[in-house]
């Protein structure tokens, strides 16, 4: 059985009628995504919700881990990663890897770097175990070579991997590029699609940026039938799309 995989950096879901189209098109089954924002209405013209995008996809099963929320108008609404999936979960789990969930973040303030990484687990026609993880990597503001932090994380999630039965599947915005200490640590034990397909970028012209910084890693056990960094703008990111 084909399944298609789409990672994106959501951007707060700025372009929400070209988010709505691009979706519409794919069907993706598994949608991981990141800087999403969830509040409870839907169709709003400033930005796509996560509930828009469960409008969308009509995926079912949703596992969304928010890092902070905020005052929007008159209501509170949650901003962090979302995985969003046609299979039903039979685990999922959060964990953060850099500080936890804060209440009434102002955005004013400097970048809240506050990090979490998403894992759910679903069950294929096989009966075997494929394993979804999430991440959105700490930032670092000068560069994106990462430090003592991220090579922390890297690791972290490095290890927790290692203990898991089954195949998996890691995805996200790790705000790093390919040549970091930190993502060599994930290369070891996954195979680096956006390296493997030889990517010269995950960015749109909606930013200055030029790097990869976004990825989706496979165990030896997944088949790749295909995979690519979308044209279509969506955001300041590329979606990966992996078809498997």
């Amino acid at each position: 059985m084909v399944m298609k995989l789409i990672n994106l950096n959501l951007w707060g879901g700025r372009l929400d009628s070209q988010i709505d189209q691009f979706l519409a098109k794919e069907i993706p089954d598994i949608l991981c995504l990141q800087e999403v924002i969830d509040r409870r209405e839907v169709g709003t013209e400033l930005f796509l919700s996560l509930k828009d995008v469960e409008r969308i996809l009509r995926a079912g099963n949703i596992w969304f881990s928010p890092v902070f929320n905020f005052q929007l108008g008159s209501e509170k609404v949650d901003f962090g990663n979302a995985i969003l999936s046609k299979s039903k979960f039979i685990h999922s789990h959060t964990f953060f890897t850099h500080k936890k969930y804060r209440p009434n973040f102002n955005w004013k303030s400097k970048i809240a770097n506050i990090r979490n990484l998403q894992h759910v687990t679903i069950k294929q026609k096989e009966g075997d175990k494929l394993h979804i993880l999430n991440y959105h990597g700490y930032h670092v503001a000068e560069h994106k070579n990462g430090n003592d932090i991220t090579l922390k994380h890297c690791q972290t999630i490095a290890e927790y991997i290692s203990k898991l039965q089954g195949e998996v599947i890691l995805s996200g915005d790790f705000n790093l590029v390919p040549q970091s200490q930190s993502i060599k640590v994930l290369n070891k034990i996954l195979t680096n699609l956006p390296a493997t397909f030889h990517l010269t970028t995950t960015r749109t012209v909606l930013t200055h940026k030029k790097d990869v910084c976004d990825y989706i890693f496979v165990s030896k056990g997944i088949k790749v039938k295909s995979f690519r960094a979308s044209e279509e703008i969506v955001s300041d990111h590329k979606a990966l799309i992996l078809e498997f």
